[in-house]
């Protein structure tokens, strides 16, 4: 179960975090590890990919503490996906223990799951904001060009 006031992130995930952060000098477009889990989560929940974290990473990023993503506002977020994932409203209760540790533990899955669709999508990139930026626009316009045929006869000379 979740580690009791913080967000973990998968071993085999910890270097695909990292590179999506701008600290230390990085270039990702990120400017923190709770903004790229969030992130990650939000694409987990898009594709309906909730993933178990395996082995966890105690180093860069070590699990990160819960109050990162409440000074952001993020925990909004984290309550949201519990409240969807369990359908109880139970689950934002403070007086049972246990359940921040569910609503942690649920989304790190779904971060985890968002993680994989990303490290598919940037495989390869030198620039990850630009790739992040082609891979959310190709999916937003998307329905704009289904079912559309293009005679490209008209281009010729």
């Amino acid at each position: 179960m979740a580690e009791t006031g913080r967000i973990r992130v998968a071993r085999d995930k910890a270097e695909l975090v990292k590179s999506l952060t701008s600290a230390d000098g990085g270039t990702g477009p990120f400017q923190t590890f709770a903004d790229v889990i969030v992130f990650a989560a939000a694409l987990g929940v898009k594709y309906k990919k909730r993933v178990p974290l395996g082995e966890i990473s105690k180093r860069e990023p070590s699990p990160i503490p819960q109050e990162q993503f409440i000074v952001r506002g993020y925990d909004t977020v984290i309550n949201l996906l519990g409240l969807i994932e369990t359908e109880d409203i139970g689950i934002l209760s403070f007086h049972d223990g246990n359940n921040n540790e569910k609503r942690n533990h649920i989304f790190e899955e779904y971060a985890n799951g968002g993680l994989e669709v990303l490290e598919i999508e940037i495989r390869g990139a030198v620039d990850y904001s630009d790739r992040i930026l082609l891979f959310l626009n190709s999916d937003r316009f998307k329905d704009d060009f289904e079912g559309e045929n293009y005679d490209l006869r008209r281009f010729r000379p």
